[in-house]
């Protein structure tokens, strides 16, 4: 945390401008001997929040022009002095400047390492910095939303009152058991259970608002399967809106797992097409079916693809008895509703939590599976712009935490074991509360954090 860091903080590649962070104690200093402004004055003489033309200098000579702006503690990104120096964005120049500021005192920042020192500064939260890591990497505008600021103060206030909450009642049971007779609690027993049951049920409304942003925001590992010749490559493509995969009237044309990410209303699917499943003898196309059948194990959403337009045979019988035991969530995929229909529903509807009629050519029924697949994963139910919610994993595993220990609280108390027995599990609960917010967070959490950044940020 003493040292200078420097690195990149624009994409590597050709463009118009590349940035060059700069920041620590002795920033400044890096910066006057990088940079020279054509104004003659020193870059540690600058004002914050001023930025100056100027020439940037290697090894004594001028190897490129460009902007430098500086910012001074507090008033930073990292809450530390920084240098940003803009120049030309060639790959080669880039590093020149990289490295003419690591010569001048400097060393590479890691992974993370401006934003972590941002947060050690108390410049943001460990969730905000989590939501910037999630901004960088959006692929969609609800995870925008998600990564919004606004989505971060909702959530600190949520954590916040959560904390204080819950450590005002687990103050007063301590201070009732310790000093039985002075009553300085100030709070009944039947006030400390209809606090923690207030506690509680904000703790379900924020747990319960996970599967849904990781839906949004990570997607849903899902599989297309079926036999040969049922639609699922066309599918596929409809969902895509391209010609992701190849498609013919030959039995057996993928014969490996064809990978896409498509958005389905607010909802990411991690969608896989299959080979078709049937018996065969061709090695290739066998080893391709053994891939599918593993894929169906480690997926989440199951699609499965039938032709209306044919009678049900051994393939789509073996692939029935295949899905009969799997526990994920199974929706059949009627294909070719635009064609006469001979297949008998009733030998799959069992087998299927739902059955949905499509046309992969018409794309009929594709807008019912959006918003059944939207329904599953409630990514329709909660607003991002008004609710706070959980990030990631980090976050639920905390909330978990700390509604376990509450519950465990609450029995105690309805059982009418001594209230210090209750506040054992509050002052777990307490403890699993600072970790969702970050206030009683490891080192080893935040290292895993920021491990995930890219180098520049």
């Amino acid at each position: 945390m003493n040292d200078i860091i420097a690195a990149i903080s624009t994409p590597i590649g050709r463009g118009g401008v590349a940035v060059i962070r700069i920041s620590g104690d002795g920033a400044l200093d890096v910066g006057d001997k990088l940079f020279r402004p054509k104004s003659g004055r020193r870059v540690s003489e600058l004002d914050g929040g001023r930025a100056v033309y100027g020439s940037i200098i290697k090894d004594g000579r001028e190897i490129d022009d460009g902007i430098a702006t500086v910012f001074r503690a507090p008033r930073s990104y990292t809450g530390e002095d920084t240098v940003e120096v803009s120049c030309h964005g060639g790959i080669l120049i880039t590093e020149k400047v990289l490295e003419a500021a690591l010569e001048a005192g400097a060393r590479q920042a890691a992974a993370g390492e401006f934003t972590r020192r941002a947060f050690v500064n108390g410049k943001l939260t460990l969730q905000r910095a989590e939501a910037i890591g999630m901004l960088i990497d959006a692929e969609s505008d609800e995870v925008l939303s998600l990564a919004s600021r606004r989505q971060s103060e909702l959530f600190d206030r949520a954590a916040r009152q959560l904390y204080e909450d819950v450590k005002e009642i687990l103050t007063g049971i301590f201070a009732e058991c310790d000093f039985p007779d002075e009553d300085l609690s100030g709070m009944s027993v039947s006030e400390i259970v209809s606090r923690l049951e207030s506690a509680l049920c904000r703790l379900n409304e924020l747990g319960g608002s996970y599967e849904a942003v990781r839906a949004v925001s990570e997607g849903i590992s899902t599989v297309l399967c079926g036999k040969p010749n049922s639609g699922k490559s066309s599918l596929l493509n409809a969902l895509c809106g391209t010609d992701r995969a190849i498609v013919t009237d030959v039995a057996g044309t993928t014969r490996d797992t064809v990978s896409a990410t498509v958005k389905s209303g607010r909802v990411l699917l991690r969608l896989t097409d299959t080979a078709g499943i049937r018996e065969t003898s061709d090695e290739v196309e066998r080893m391709g079916i053994e891939r599918a059948e593993r894929e169906l194990d480690s997926s989440e959403l199951i699609l499965a693809v039938f032709d209306l337009s044919r009678e049900a045979d051994d393939d789509d019988r073996r692939l029935i008895s295949l899905l009969s035991n799997k526990k994920q969530t199974k929706i059949a995929l009627l294909n070719k509703s635009d064609s006469v229909e001979r297949l008998d529903i009733s030998s799959i509807s069992g087998v299927f939590d739902h059955c949905i009629r499509v046309s992969a050519r018409t794309g009929d029924g594709l807008d019912k599976l959006h918003a059944l697949i939207a329904e599953l994963f409630d990514a329709g139910r909660i607003d991002f712009d008004s609710q706070a919610v959980l990030l990631n994993a980090r976050q639920n595993a905390a909330a978990s935490r700390a509604k376990a220990s509450i519950e465990s609280a609450l029995e105690a108390i309805r059982a009418g074991l001594p209230l210090d027995t209750a506040g054992l599990d509050l002052e777990a609960a307490l403890g699993a509360l600072g970790e969702l917010d970050a206030r009683q967070v490891g080192e080893d959490v935040v290292n895993a954090v920021f491990s995930r950044f890219c180098v520049g940020k």
